[in-house]
């Protein structure tokens, strides 16, 4: 009985000494509860936040700088019974506010297992007024402290869809990119998100010693455990501020867009949006208020139409069948067809405004015949250097592809769309596989299932103006500390025989300047040798989209440009005389006091029937 009674309490007493050494190890190793308890009482950690790059145009001026605002930090273990009501009256909340804040804190503690004992965002975004009257106080509220942030300011009401707006790090995007933490902010669309990793800088940490009133007495160390927080690099952009608010201007009440690149380097000078917003509606503690608004606004101002917009390019595309023709030796210069108001084959018709009859490879271009297109097109597609019509339309697709069609260019802003070039594949699908020329001829002018977004327009005129090659479309010119990538800095070659452009550019000047007419006369402007063709796509859903393409001057091009409005009707009617003006602002400097008529009547049309309080 009395070894029995031996060997139980032995073995009780071994258990025990089991739990306690457990516990221990659990504490003093396996945990770090205490451990940050212990080390938050006697110091505290700061990440020191950067500031972002600044933007700025190509000609020097500040498009976007940084303001400084204080996110309220809270430790949830530490706090303590505080004034609540003189909380609520110095950072500008009500009561229900404060009771909000505490119940979302609570939530994400649960939500994401986040310790008591690690400081939290509490209240987002004061400003640096609120803050100085807080900061008098701090002292008297344990378990809160400040942190400064920087927020974007942008010096300019325009050029939204370009610059894009920052917001904070979703948790998704926390776990692909290990730099951030939760609260943290990242670029979300445009040049903000495109250049995140040059524009964001580098975190720095201080490390603070603190008495048990959460009062600092000092560094840690002295300091030497700090590290500083680096600023982002700056951006240097192609665009003109001064011609992306004229263009804006022009566009303002209307949906479409303009697209402006310097041909000779693919920079773009202006990429307007219609409708647009003014950026700083996305930045500090409004964001949550408008960006709903935006969302659900049925003119979309947040879609970005220069790149993610398609239409099809009705018949400025026929520059690029005449090219193809050319360079496949199916036609000449001299090469005529006839148009008796159209192209006629058998019961079908494809119909054309009139004109002379029959014209050449220039006069087509000059009087954007249908006619002539359908006839070029077919002898193209059906000629007996191809064994099949097949053959014919895919040779045609890949000289397409070699302007950038079909494919996303590559531009340096998110989400470019990358358009449509139907291929033989397409149609044996579609139509069966024995289609003919026929079938598809109203892809001679730029109709059918062709869509192209307007930046893939505007690089077809740069591409013309260049006579057969292109540089890559980009907004950013110059990153401090950085060199661009190399996709904007060396020349893509088309296979069309650089002889022929020169035919092609004959017709867009005759266009403009024919004494004879031409669908682009509104285009022209006095000293400047204009280059257009117009265009008219049709669309299912309403009135045709007014569409033109151009550049100027034609010896030594400055500018080229496409300009969509939708819902307009004809391309010389609205297009045409938008792009002339947005020339002659960038190659002038000012618009001549006696075409203020044309600048009136573009400013007095209005295609969006309501216009809400955030378009611009």
């Amino acid at each position: 009985m009395y070894d029995a009674r031996k060997y139980i309490i032995g073995l009780l007493m071994t258990f025990f000494a089991i739990v306690i050494i457990g516990r221990l190890l659990y504490v003093q190793i396996l945990t770090t509860q205490y451990r940050e308890a212990a080390e938050l009482n006697s110091r505290r950690k700061i990440v020191q936040y950067p500031s972002r790059g600044l933007i700025y145009d190509r000609n020097g001026r500040l498009l976007v700088s940084n303001q400084a605002v204080y996110d309220i930090m809270i430790v949830p273990k530490e706090v303590k019974d505080f004034d609540s009501i003189d909380f609520c009256q110095t950072v500008g909340i009500d009561m229900p506010t404060l009771r909000s804040l505490f119940a979302d804190l609570n939530t994400q503690i649960r939500r994401r297992r986040a310790s008591v004992h690690k400081p939290a965002v509490f209240l987002r975004q004061l400003s640096g007024e609120r803050y100085a009257m807080l900061q008098e106080k701090l002292y008297k509220m344990k378990g809160f402290y400040a942190q400064r942030r920087t927020l974007r300011k942008y010096e300019y009401p325009i050029a939204a869809n370009v610059l894009g707006y920052v917001g904070e790090a979703s948790e998704n995007y926390i776990k692909k990119n290990p730099y951030y933490s939760t609260g943290d902010y990242v670029g979300i669309s445009g040049l903000e998100s495109s250049y995140e990793e040059y524009l964001r800088g580098q975190k720095g940490v201080n490390y603070l010693m603190v008495d048990v009133l959460g009062r600092t007495k000092g560094e840690l160390g002295g300091g030497q455990y700090d590290t500083v927080a680096v600023s982002g690099q700056n951006l240097t952009l192609s665009l003109d501020i001064d011609l992306q608010t004229y263009g804006e201007k022009l566009m303002a009440g209307k949906t479409g867009s303009i697209v402006a690149i310097k041909p000779q380097t693919g920079e773009i000078l202006a990429l307007v949006s219609a409708p647009s917003y003014d950026p700083s509606l996305l930045v500090g503690r409004d964001r949550s208020q408008n960006f709903p608004k935006l969302v659900s606004d049925p003119n979309k101002p947040l879609f970005n139409r220069p790149i993610q917009a398609w239409y099809p390019p009705g018949s400025t595309f026929k520059t690029l069948n005449a090219l193809i023709g050319l360079d496949e030796g199916t036609v000449t210069p001299q090469t005529r067809y006839p148009c008796a108001h159209g192209y006629t084959v058998g019961r079908f018709h494809m119909g054309c405004h009139g004109h002379a009859s029959p014209l050449d490879l220039r006069q087509s271009i000059q009087h954007s015949c249908n006619g002539y297109y359908g006839h070029e097109f077919r002898d193209l597609i059906d000629n007996k250097k191809f064994k099949n019509v097949k053959e014919g339309l895919d040779t045609w697709k890949d000289h397409l592809v070699k302007f950038g069609l079909g494919y996303r260019l590559g531009v340096d802003i998110a989400n470019e769309n990358r358009g449509f070039i139907p291929n033989s594949a397409y149609y044996d699908k579609s139509m069966g596989p024995n289609w003919t020329s026929l079938g598809v001829v109203s892809l001679s002018i730029g109709q059918g299932e062709i869509l192209l977004t307007p930046l893939q327009l505007a690089n077809v005129a740069a591409t013309i103006a260049n006579k057969g090659w292109f540089i890559t479309p980009h907004i950013v010119h110059k990153i401090e500390g950085a060199q661009t990538d190399s996709l904007y800095r060396f020349p893509r070659q088309t296979d069309i025989d650089s002889s022929y452009f020169s035919v092609v550019q004959d017709g867009m000047e005759r266009a403009v300047w024919g004494t004879d007419g031409g669908t682009a006369r509104v285009a022209q402007i006095p000293g400047i040798r204009v280059c257009g063709k117009t265009g008219t796509a049709q669309n299912p859903h309403g009135k045709d989209h007014s569409i033109f393409m151009c550049f100027a001057p034609r010896e030594n091009p400055q500018i080229a440009m496409s300009v969509y409005v939708e819902n307009a009707g004809f391309g010389a009617t609205w297009a045409a005389p938008i792009a002339s003006l947005m020339i002659e602002k960038f190659i002038n400097g000012s618009v001549d006091p006696k075409r203020h008529y044309m600048e009136e009547r573009i400013l007095n049309m209005h295609t969006i029937k309501e216009e809400t309080n955030n378009a611009q």
